[in-house]
């Protein structure tokens, strides 16, 4: 198996275990210890893991829960409900922005039922999912693919996503505190508050774990959201300061 594979294979590995040894790591992928040791310090350095006395951990933070394969194992049913409620707000026709976010990227997979669309997005997911899919006009932002967060960022992004228009933007984010939404990396801060500026209506979808969370840039206060969708009705105090705050939420329950 080549470097790029077994890494790969580390990290998945991770992502379910949460903590892995080097001698498991060496026997399951059928190398070296040194070897492990290498991928491991590659894996360290691009912020995908933490290396502790005889192995790795990835266990939850604000670093490694922003990388798209941790994302995309969590709260999988909640992310689906909420996808689901928000294409409601989708008309045939229109032109909508999707982010790099797992549970706005969910959004992909009903819109066929909506066509025709223009879609816009930088979630290589999402421009896998609608790629050829007829009546919808896709328009894949350019820029540098992250593998961390599984979507394309930077000049070229921004740049484009300054020249376009969209009726409605979908949206994640990784923390809230407060009456705000926050994110680790401020990168995609630029690109998500860009999206957010070219279109007409906003949406923030949001599991309800992220509630009460913090994460080390500010993106934006939540009343800049038309509304913001949640699986989970949210304790008194966070709900308080939300409605105060002048912010509109809207709870997708279990049916």
């Amino acid at each position: 198996m080549k470097s790029d594979g077994r890494r790969q294979g580390i990290m998945d590995f991770l992502m379910d275990a949460g903590t892995a040894s080097v001698d498991d790591l060496a026997a399951r992928f059928g190398v070296s210890r040194m070897t492990v040791h290498r991928d491991l310090d590659e894996l360290e350095e691009s912020g995908f893991l933490r290396k502790v006395r005889g192995g790795a951990s990835i266990q939850p933070s604000g670093l490694f829960e922003s990388d798209f394969r941790y994302r995309q194992k969590q709260a999988g049913e909640e992310k689906r409900r909420l996808a689901a409620a928000a294409v409601t707000m989708i008309e045939p026709g229109q032109t909508v922005i999707i982010d790099d976010g797992s549970t706005a990227g969910g959004i992909a997979r009903h819109l066929a039922d909506l066509r025709p669309l223009t879609v816009i997005s930088n979630n290589l997911a999402v421009i896998q999912d609608l790629a050829g899919v007829g009546g919808i006009t896709l328009i894949a932002l350019g820029g540098q693919y992250s593998k961390k967060f599984h979507g394309f960022f930077g000049l070229l992004a921004e740049d484009t996503l300054k020249s376009l228009r969209a009726d409605v933007a979908f949206l994640s984010s990784s923390a809230i505190h407060g009456a705000s939404a926050f994110h680790q990396d401020q990168e995609v801060v630029q690109t998500k508050r860009l999206m957010m500026a070219a279109a007409a209506r906003k949406y923030l979808l949001v599991d309800h774990g992220k509630f009460g969370r913090t994460a080390l840039h500010f993106l934006t206060d939540l009343k800049a959201f038309d509304t913001v969708f949640t699986g989970r009705e949210l304790e008194p105090p966070m709900r308080e300061a939300l409605d105060a705050a002048g912010v509109s939420v809207t709870i997708v329950d279990k049916e």
